[in-house]
């Protein structure tokens, strides 16, 4: 589960991002993913603005993965209908969005796509929100 690397800083973030994981509900999983993508389009605009190409690609590649193999794997679009099949589109619409901001060198294209998903992230932790305080 935990991977080997010579810096010590990396292994204790990898760690620390493990065990909050392995103690989320579902639902604070995919707040972690949506801030996960989140800080990779972050980063990729700085290694973007900085002129690194390599590490924004790698930036930028992961955010997708995130939204890919995240976000858009835990939708149930038998069961969550409409809103889901809807939900996917977006998500893949960010990551076609990301793709062009890859190809393009474009920061604008980075900050919709960054928009969008913050906009989606931040109803997932209202709702969150609203159900710890329903909770007895």
């Amino acid at each position: 589960m935990f991977t080997h690397t010579t810096n010590p800083a990396a292994a204790y973030r990898s760690g620390g991002i493990e065990a909050e994981a392995l103690g989320s509900s579902p639902h604070g999983l995919i707040v972690m993913l949506f801030n996960g993508a989140l800080l990779s389009i972050n980063l990729a605009k700085a290694h973007m603005l900085e002129g690194k190409t390599s590490a924004k690609a790698e930036s930028i590649n992961k955010a997708i993965d995130i939204i890919g193999s995240g976000l858009r794997a835990a939708l149930n679009i038998k069961e969550g209908g409409e809103l889901a099949q809807n939900l996917d589109d977006l998500y893949e619409y960010i990551v076609m969005l990301l793709l062009k901001a890859n190809l393009n060198n474009d920061a604008t294209i980075l900050d919709e796509a960054y928009r969008l998903l913050a906009d989606i992230g931040s109803a997932w932790t209202e709702l969150g929100q609203k159900q710890a305080t329903a909770k007895p």
